[in-house]
């Protein structure tokens, strides 16, 4: 048997309540910074369509970036176990907290 088949074969360690509520969290957050990005984008268009005033280049650019490093670190949140997917959620919260700050509070 290789290495692989190996770890394949081992038991997958059950994660705790919490930790699938946090990481269900941060998993809604981020997607839903993906929404914010696909409506921020499709207005952003609209309005340059119409020839009216939009969101601007800023949060049409900030948005899908804001959205993908979101992904990015959720996905890292998902993979891993332990106080890497904890601070990988913290991280999540702070991209989503950051980019709705940044453009929708201040």
């Amino acid at each position: 048997m290789t290495d692989t088949e190996e770890l394949a074969l081992a038991p997958v360690r059950a994660r705790s309540r919490p930790a699938r509520w946090w990481r269900g969290c941060t998993g809604s957050l981020a997607a839903g910074l993906v929404a914010l990005a696909v409506l921020v984008l499709g207005a952003g268009l609209l309005c340059a369509f119409l020839d009216v005033p939009g969101p601007g280049a800023k949060p049409m650019v900030a948005h899908p970036v804001a959205a993908v490093l979101a992904l990015l670190v959720q996905r890292l949140a998902d993979r891993k176990n332990g106080p890497v997917a904890g601070v990988a959620g913290l991280v999540v919260l702070a991209i989503v907290a950051t980019a709705l700050w940044t453009f929708w509070w201040a």
